[in-house]
């Protein structure tokens, strides 16, 4: 009879007590525990089992668990004798940031604050006899939600102190999802100030801490060495791309495969493959997400259930406002194409905006994209450089970013999809009439403030062709920006059954006053550029007649639209 599926569960003496489903990652204790690093932080996406791996090595090392062999008996670390005599020896500290999602900078350091509090709480035995001196102990007293900066600065090192003495022992520090207020800062405009508190605390837990044994760290992003890692060089940074621990959190298709097998669901693999493989952690492939395949395992059914776990908003927010470049790039990968790009694994928040390697970068780093290939090239300037191909990790991945281009359109959703069904019926008044409701209510929600899409519909413009591609490919398989005849077309629909379906060019323009007084006049200088530049060449060679291939010119000026044939 199969294990039960506990959904959720990320408390590891749960799980154990109540016999639920667990793959068993003990081997990382050893793992990690032999390579002596002073401070290691590891990267990999939500909903990995970073939670549950902190909880784990929290209940192995920590005296609180002292004697719990109940725990560990039948697991691979407790098969070595010299780890058995480890378990419960070490004072250990365990703090996360996971709900630390405040929409301020005020609301962010009472959050933290209160934390540290409540981790204070926990060792409120100090206060008795005369461990600490009546300084110390007004000290411990005055954690709380409001003490100074300098004080929750040094907090995690003083408790540090007090428990070394204690237990005569140096401090061991879990400190799990490290990097959420940092994402939060960045997206609700509080980064500046958010870093340099931080970065104090860090520096005070992590680097000058002489009651540290060693520190694990956990997050999604490896954020950059100058925003809050700037004195930190004892630091060992464990990312996707990285050679160890890669087996450590994410099931390997082995283990997926043996879990199908308890649960009756073995002939299922094919299909739990296209949909959940992909995940590659230095070189080892294969890797599927824990949450996804427990939901599979509990309801017998596949779902977008990685994808939906939790708010994808960061990521929608970096394509959404994205420049054209990054907008084609992505219409490649949401086409199934790949993208080859400089990975900097530093994500410098603030930068997001502005370098679309960090974006990659980043989507990488959450799990949205995985390495397909490293290729070293030479620079122009003579130095290397390693250059990695990116795709989306997997089905799953695909269908979470097709939802969320749909919701783009959210506000005028209406006039979008009776647009679609009068650009494929042909009926330019009722496209014209819908297209404009569109751009009224969608332009600014492209744009990023910096470049009014009002001028400059490129934001807009390549935000609709995803909409397109995303909506049409059933029917149309849709490129834009690619070479045809004597130049390159914005917008292609090439047919999927060329007998029941015609051909589409459509042409972009902005409207320019001093040459085209009227935005018909703007219309038939897009027109007449696709028949100059014979961009239904594509097409016809691939054996489209030329009265079966639709074109469109799109004007714009500011806010308005106007089609024409």
């Amino acid at each position: 009879m199969p294990r039960t599926v506990g959904i959720g569960q990320q408390d590891f003496e749960t799980i154990r007590r109540e016999n639920c489903f667990y793959v068993d990652k003990t081997s990382f204790i050893q793992e990690w525990w032999e390579q002596k690093d002073s401070v290691t932080l590891i990267t990999r996406p939500r909903r990995f089992g970073k939670t549950l791996t902190m909880s784990m090595v929290e209940k192995f090392f920590s005296v609180d668990y002292a004697g719990r062999a109940d725990l560990f008996e039948g697991l691979n670390i407790w098969q070595k004798s010299e780890y058995r005599e480890l378990q419960g020896t070490y004072p250990v500290i365990m703090i996360s940031f996971a709900d630390v999602k405040e929409t301020s900078f005020d609301q962010t350091r009472k959050t933290i604050c209160r934390i540290i509090r409540n981790i204070y709480n926990q060792y409120d035995f100090l206060l008795q006899g005369d461990l600490l001196n009546e300084s110390e102990k007004q000290d411990f007293r005055n954690v709380s939600v409001d003490m100074e900066d300098y004080e929750a600065s040094f907090s995690l090192k003083m408790l540090s102190s007090y428990l070394s003495r204690y237990y005569g022992k140096k401090v061991m520090i879990l400190m799990d999802e490290y990097d959420t207020p940092m994402q939060e800062a960045y997206v609700n405009g509080y980064w500046e100030e958010m870093t340099s508190f931080i970065r104090s605390m860090f520096n005070a837990t992590f680097k000058t801490n002489p009651y540290l044994e060693c520190a694990l760290m956990t997050g999604i992003t490896r954020v950059s060495k100058e925003s809050i890692f700037s004195d930190l060089n004892n630091l060992e940074i464990v990312t996707v791309t990285s050679e160890k621990y890669t087996d450590s959190f994410g099931f390997t298709e082995e283990e997926v495969f043996e879990a199908l097998d308890e649960f009756g669901l073995l002939s299922q693999k094919e299909e739990v493959k296209s949909w959940y493989d992909g995940f590659t952690f230095g070189k080892t492939a294969d890797i599927y997400n824990p949450w996804s395949i427990l939901h599979y395992l509990d309801k017998k059914r596949v779902g977008a259930y990685w994808a939906n776990s939790s708010s994808n908003a960061l990521a929608g927010k970096l394509v959404q406002e994205g420049d054209k470049k990054l907008k084609q790039e992505f219409e490649k990968l949401l086409c199934g194409g790949s993208i080859h790009t400089v990975i900097d694994e530093q994500i410098v928040f603030h930068q997001l905006d502005q370098d679309e390697q960090a974006v990659w970068s980043l989507l990488l780093a959450s799990g949205y994209l995985r390495v397909k290939s490293v290729e070293t090239r030479t620079s122009a300037y003579g130095d290397w450089t390693q250059v990695y191909e990116l795709c989306l990790t997997n089905l799953e991945v695909r269908i979470m970013f097709a939802n969320m281009i749909r919701k783009w359109f959210g506000r005028a959703a209406y006039a979008y999809n009776d647009f679609i069904k009068a650009l494929l019926d042909d009926d330019l008044k009722v496209m014209n009439v819908y297209m404009n409701k569109v751009a009224l209510a969608t332009f600014s929600y492209f744009d990023t403030g910096k470049n009014p899409s009002e001028q400059e519909p490129e934001r807009f413009y390549h935000g609709f062709v995803l909409g397109l591609m995303v909506d049409l490919a059933d029917r149309y398989a849709l490129t834009s920006n690619r070479e045809s005849g004597f130049g390159r077309y914005d917008v292609m629909l090439e047919p999927r059954d060329p007998k029941k379906e015609d051909g589409i060019l459509i042409e972009f323009k902005v409207q320019d006053t001093d040459e085209e007084p009227e935005l018909a006049d703007t219309v038939r200088a897009a027109l007449r550029q696709i028949e100059e530049k014979n961009y239904a060449a594509a097409l016809i060679e691939k054996g489209l007649p030329r009265d079966r291939i639709r074109k469109y010119g799109f004007a714009f000026c500011g806010k308005t639209v106007l089609i024409g044939r």
